[in-house]
């Protein structure tokens, strides 16, 4: 996922986003646990992923705040 296609969402929807990524994220360790996981990549992708909405809303908060 683009930070560029994250920065057009709303709060809100970075905030649902990133709980959909969490929880697939704990699915994918889940899988990765039981050797199920054909692509380990994309637990990385994840975490990076979730990064980045983090990061964009604590810019969103601290322009708020501005």
């Amino acid at each position: 996922m683009k930070a560029n296609e994250l920065r057009e969402l709303a709060e809100d929807e970075l905030v649902r986003k990133k709980a959909e990524l969490k929880d697939q994220l704990f699915k994918l360790r889940f899988q990765h646990e039981l050797g199920q996981l054909e692509n380990a990549a994309k637990l990385q992708t994840v975490r990076k992923d979730i990064a980045k909405i983090e990061t964009l809303l604590t810019e969103m908060r601290s322009k708020a705040k501005a």
